[in-house]
């Protein structure tokens, strides 16, 4: 079940407590592992999301997949969040963290869908209109392909969409010739 306040909660108190202990860079590699294993491993996240399973085996399971890669701040988190049953947010809180710490160190993440593989200099170009509207930002190019765009882009930061892609504008044309409101009719 989605909790995003929860997550978020969660997430805030890890940042700050690693923030505190000078552990940030530690803390987000752990945070990065746990969602790649919860991405990667259906059963984990599935073990992690059962009310069968007790705590004290989750937190062992848990220790078993990581523990050895993980640094004490995000183990001492881990056991917090079994011992309050709250394991099963954790891929959520994992990512609220990331949002979050992308927030404190001004990253912005931008995802570029594509119809065909673009190039370095496209990157580029792309990297250098950007950061043009975000100055002191850290950009973080992501490359999608989608050959159903037909051509053109769909530039995505944050929350913002820019569609300009080919099949948007055949939608468009579609929707205005299906749109008989311009005929007069008597």
């Amino acid at each position: 079940m989605r909790n995003p306040r929860l997550a978020s909660r969660y997430a805030k108190s890890l940042l700050d407590l690693a923030i505190e202990r000078n552990s940030v860079p530690e803390t987000l590699a752990d945070i990065q592992l746990l969602n790649s294993v919860c991405r990667s491993s259906r059963e984990f996240k599935v073990m992690l999301q059962s009310p069968v399973v007790p705590g004290a085996k989750k937190l062992s399971v848990i220790n078993a997949v990581v523990s050895d890669r993980l640094h004490e701040l995000t183990k001492a988190f881990i056991s917090l969040l079994v011992t309050k049953g709250r394991e099963l947010n954790l891929p959520e809180i994992g990512e609220a963290f990331i949002d979050q710490y992308n927030i404190l160190k001004n990253i912005k993440i931008v995802k570029v869908t594509t119809a065909a593989a673009m190039d370095e200099k496209m990157k580029g170009t792309i990297m250098d209109k950007i950061a043009t509207f975000m100055p002191g930002a850290t950009i973080q190019l992501t490359s999608v392909i989608d050959e159903n765009l037909i051509g053109g882009f769909v530039l995505e930061v944050g929350d913002r969409l820019f569609d300009a892609s080919v099949k948007k504008k055949l939608n468009d044309i579609k929707t205005d010739i299906v749109d008989y409101s311009y005929v007069n009719r008597m």
